[in-house]
């Protein structure tokens, strides 16, 4: 991998929903970040889905998005009980506010996976991945939390694609995604090796971006 590659990155001409083969990736919802003039912010998490042999749901938004996420499932011709993989990036509400509508998936959050009330052993905390299979993994991507992951697709139109959760904020965001890291040293880490292996990039609050390396 060539590390001194530039890295531009961009949001335009990229679609919502990327084909691929076996694997597509759809953004249900762009997550957004912003400030309200009485020092509050307004949040809601990026909740994407990926369709293929296996169906698998990246963030399900805050509490508040619940009949909005069972009808966007239902455009797809979907309902909760047919997704098999449920990711919660990180423990945020607006990220992982709606479990509850997939009791029968297995559950994978931070670097917690389980099925029910049985929990199953793995070495995400340990810095390994966990391949859903030859096409789709879950990785570690700790910093803007301790136990954040990400979920890698490969073999898409665009190439390969990171559901990345709040590893990155937005495209341009470097401006801001230190203030609300727990450890920015090692979530910089991560946002270097992502920009040389992903070719898009979906971020938890802002639209998806293409990653170039000149």
């Amino acid at each position: 991998m060539n590390t001194n590659r530039s890295i531009r990155k961009s949001e335009s001409g990229l679609s919502s929903d990327i084909s691929g083969q076996p694997y597509c990736v759809s953004v249900l919802k762009e997550g957004y970040c912003t400030a309200e003039s009485d020092g509050t912010f307004r949040a809601d998490g990026t909740i994407s889905l990926i369709t293929g042999p296996h169906t698998i749901l990246v963030d399900t938004g805050g509490p508040w998005d619940r009949d909005f996420l069972v009808t966007k499932l239902k455009e797809k011709g979907l309902t909760p009980d047919d997704v098999a993989t449920v990711v919660g990036t990180h423990g945020h509400s607006d990220h992982v506010g709606n479990l509850g509508l997939f009791q029968n998936s297995k559950i994978i959050v931070g670097c917690d996976i389980s099925v029910g009330d049985r929990y199953l052993p793995n070495q995400l905390a340990e810095g390994q991945p966990y391949p859903i299979d030859d096409f789709v993994s879950v990785i570690p991507t700790p910093g803007h939390m301790g136990r954040d992951v990400s979920v890698l697709v490969k073999g898409t139109s665009e190439g390969t694609v990171l559901v990345a959760g709040d590893m990155f904020e937005r495209c341009h965001d470097e401006d801001s995604w230190k203030e609300l890291s727990e450890n920015p040293q090692i979530q910089e880490t991560h946002r270097q090796k992502a920009l040389q292996m992903a070719d898009v990039i979906i971020p938890g609050h802002g639209p998806l971006f293409r990653v170039h390396r000149e």
